[in-house]
């Protein structure tokens, strides 16, 4: 059996490095670190990362030359396992407000926003470990404790969509779901074992 491509997309937004260390350690046997959309598109399976504001991350990832067309048809059209990441996750919906509004991939619809706790003790960033907690059914999506750092949050429009949140003065959402597409708030990353455990249901999954 052939060991499965996965590409992780380089558009100098994401910690590249210790998330290709995590996909090694949770089992992946050849991660590409990639801005070339031909291997995005000849990809087995594609991670999107995102570290920073959501209008300098789409910026930068349209910038690079037929990268949007080439996630866009691997995933929508030939159907490859997606994994976003925070605000590679977010990237997802259809605009974000921060730094003013700014269309997203569109694949989920929904509206990524500032965090505003009902408690106003609580300080944004959320930051550090906190719930996993399922909303729905998914395959990948257990139960647990994972690592956050976010100023926005995804405001799914179809409740349908959101499969996990947490809590940081009132609910946000923590993955959200659709087809073979994932994305989630937390860092997988840095999650230690829930985070590579988590990054071993992507590695095997068959949706």
């Amino acid at each position: 059996m052939a060991v499965e491509r996965i590409a992780l997309v380089d558009y100098g937004a994401g910690n590249l490095k210790s998330v290709e260390n995590a996909l090694r350690a949770a089992g992946a046997g050849n991660v590409l670190v990639t801005s070339d959309a031909e291997a995005v598109r000849a990809a087995d399976r594609i991670v999107l990362p995102g570290v920073g504001a959501f209008a300098a991350c789409m910026g930068a990832l349209s910038a690079l030359p037929g990268m949007v067309d080439a996630l866009d048809e691997a995933v929508r059209e030939r159907a490859r396992p997606f994994l976003g990441i925070c605000v590679g996750m977010q990237l997802l919906a259809d605009a974000g407000e921060e730094h003013g509004r700014q269309r997203g991939l569109g694949w989920i619809g929904g509206t990524v926003r500032l965090i505003e706790p009902a408690d106003p003790s609580l300080k944004v960033p959320h930051m550090g470990w906190n719930d996993v907690t399922p909303a729905a059914r998914h395959p990948l999506v257990a139960a647990g404790e994972a690592y956050y750092l976010h100023s926005y949050a995804f405001h799914p429009a179809d409740p349908a969509d959101l499969v996990a949140r947490t809590d940081h003065g009132g609910p946000i959402t923590a993955a959200v779901a659709r087809d073979t597409v994932i994305g989630v708030q937390f860092h997988p990353e840095k999650s230690q074992a829930y985070g590579l455990a988590f990054l071993a249901r992507f590695l095997a999954w068959r949706p």
